[in-house]
């Protein structure tokens, strides 16, 4: 049975006083009819009093029951409905979107569903007959929890902060595109992770702001919460700079462009979160600056990679932090630190004796590149302690053993095993690191599909994939789920033309939704694959 089909059958029975003492549509939680429920007995009573009342040629007024409702059905599903009977709500000429008093923080919410629903926005007002009334309500759950109420011909949704009822808007807009109607009942609901999202190589191709908002308005409706923006890598270094303008493409967001995106996430509760990778894929700034171009014994220069043994190459890679720190104001900052070309050669030392030596040097006659290259990232990091950020790395860019050890906050994005020197994930986890799912066997979209990369699908995602993927096909024990932060769907460009910003949008809309399925509710999926299919063409902005 479709699941909103008990709500659109609402008020279609009608019982009549003179009708047997059974309830017309009594029903239990399946929507089938139940006698015995106390709701149908209580019924059953009144029309008996009613039939012993009137006289036989008097027609008794009409007396309406509905079935119990069933969740409403949305991408992400609800993790949790109460069932209820009555009508549900559907948004009628009269409505309006209230806010309570003492929330008045809420109007962007308000009127963003106002408008989606094509409704009055009344502001914080007392709510009337066929209203959506939102409230920041204080409790015990997290910020992106939230409740929502349909009774009495009235929509509420309460949560403790303004992310969790902004995700109870969506619920309500996704089951009224999905069914035309909110079911009766109370949904209580929260994210099973608290990072979910999309990672954009914008770098390598040029996306236009308009396209990116366009996403993030996708990914909002989804209840994805992180936006990664990589831009800068050999092929492209895609956003102004003011300090160091000669680096920049000739595509690129200018400054003005980043803060319209940034002003979007707010609104939308989407952290964004910028990359300016190093020490490695540094190409794009490294051919306004050659002489920081590392080059090997044999004086041969190394694809992407800045030479980490001159102090111009921090104090270059600093001042871009730097001034993109105060650009990007949300918490998190990815450093990078991934595939640092010296290090994938059978024999670092001998290719580079000049950081070889160096390493020798600062940390001791044990030291090696390695180290030279996990102090790298650290001192980027402490560069950016002023800014108060936390910190990601690729999980490739943080090395086994070593003299100098890794920050032991940095967080984990754990990619590919299929690098030189690849670490299990486990590894990681043992350390009691945080990490983020980027797992290339199934959320990595790389454009004209290079090294063996297929385009994920959101059925093998949907139907394979779960947080606790990490590497491969295999989740790693349970013991370690509250270190596994959530999972983003990457977008990388190796080859950008393959693909047009349109064929991309429509290529990861199934993917995406998939894995928001995946990560807000860890409940095994209820839906068939083709019905996802079917409610994402309803749901979805493609929809």
């Amino acid at each position: 049975m479709s699941p909103s089909k008990g709500a659109r059958a609402a008020g279609a029975v009608v019982a009549l006083a003179a009708a047997v003492s059974m309830s017309a549509c009594g029903s239990t939680g399946t929507g089938s009819g139940s006698p015995g429920d106390a709701r149908s007995q209580g019924a059953s009573t009144s029309g008996q009093a009613d039939r012993s009342a009137t006289s036989p040629t008097t027609s008794p007024s009409p007396t309406r029951s509905y079935p119990l409702s069933t969740a409403p059905r949305g991408i992400p599903s609800v993790r949790k409905h109460e069932a209820a009977r009555g009508p549900g709500w559907k948004p009628a000429p009269s409505s309006g979107v209230v806010i309570a008093k003492g929330s008045e923080a809420l109007a962007d919410e308000g009127k963003l569903i106002a408008k989606e629903l094509k409704i009055g926005y009344r502001g914080a007002v007392a709510p009337k007959p066929g209203d959506v009334e939102l409230a920041l309500k204080s409790g015990s759950g997290s910020a992106e929890s939230y409740t929502l109420t349909t009774s009495d011909g009235r929509v509420r949704i309460t949560g403790p902060g303004e992310a969790g009822v902004f995700y109870g808007t969506r619920t309500l807009k996704q089951s009224i595109r999905a069914d035309g109607v909110m079911p009766e009942g109370v949904v209580q609901d929260s994210p099973d992770r608290p990072q979910r999202g999309l990672n954009l190589d914008i770098a390598r191709k040029y996306y236009s702001p308009g396209w990116i908002e366009a996403r993030m308005r996708e990914m909002a409706d989804l209840k994805l919460n992180m936006l990664g923006l990589h831009f800068s890598d050999d092929q492209g270094f895609r956003i102004e700079s003011t300090t160091h303008p000669e680096i920049v493409s000739a595509q690129h967001l200018s400054k003005a462009d980043v803060k319209k995106i940034l002003e979007l996430g707010d609104q939308l509760h989407i952290t964004v979160v910028p990359e300016i990778d190093s020490p490695g894929h540094l190409g794009a700034v490294l051919r306004a600056h050659p002489s920081l171009q590392l080059r090997n014994v044999n004086g041969v220069a190394t694809k992407g990679a800045i030479d980490i043994s001159q102090p111009a190459a921090a104090k270059l890679v600093d001042e871009l932090d730097r001034e993109f720190a105060q650009l990007f104001h949300g918490p998190y900052w990815n450093l990078g630190a991934d595939e640092y070309q010296a290090l994938v050669v059978p024999n670092p030392e001998a290719s580079y004796p000049k950081l070889a030596k160096l390493a020798v040097q600062k940390y001791g006659p044990n030291a090696t590149l390695q180290d030279l290259t996990t102090a790298w990232t650290n001192d980027r990091a402490a560069a950016l302690a002023p800014y108060k950020k936390k910190f990601k790395v690729w999980n490739d860019g943080l090395f086994r053993g070593g003299v100098v050890k890794a920050d032991p906050d940095l967080e984990v994005q754990y990619w590919t095993g299929r690098e030189i020197g690849a670490r299990p994930p486990v590894e990681y986890l043992n350390e009691g690191r945080k990490v983020v799912n980027f797992n290339d066997e199934f959320l990595y979209y790389v454009l004209g599909q290079p090294n063996n990369f297929i385009y994920p699908t959101g059925k093998r995602i949907y139907e394979q994939w779960t947080p606790l993927v990490l590497r491969g096909t295999t989740p790693v024990p349970d013991r370690f789920s509250k270190q596994i932060q959530g999972g983003l769907f990457a977008v990388w460009g190796d080859f950008p033309n393959a693909q047009t910003q349109d064929q991309v949008a429509n290529g990861i809309r199934l993917p995406l939704a998939a894995t928001s399925q995946k990560v807000w509710n860890p409940a095994k999926p209820t839906l068939s694959w083709s019905e996802f299919q079917s409610l994402a063409a309803k749901v979805t902005s493609a929809g």
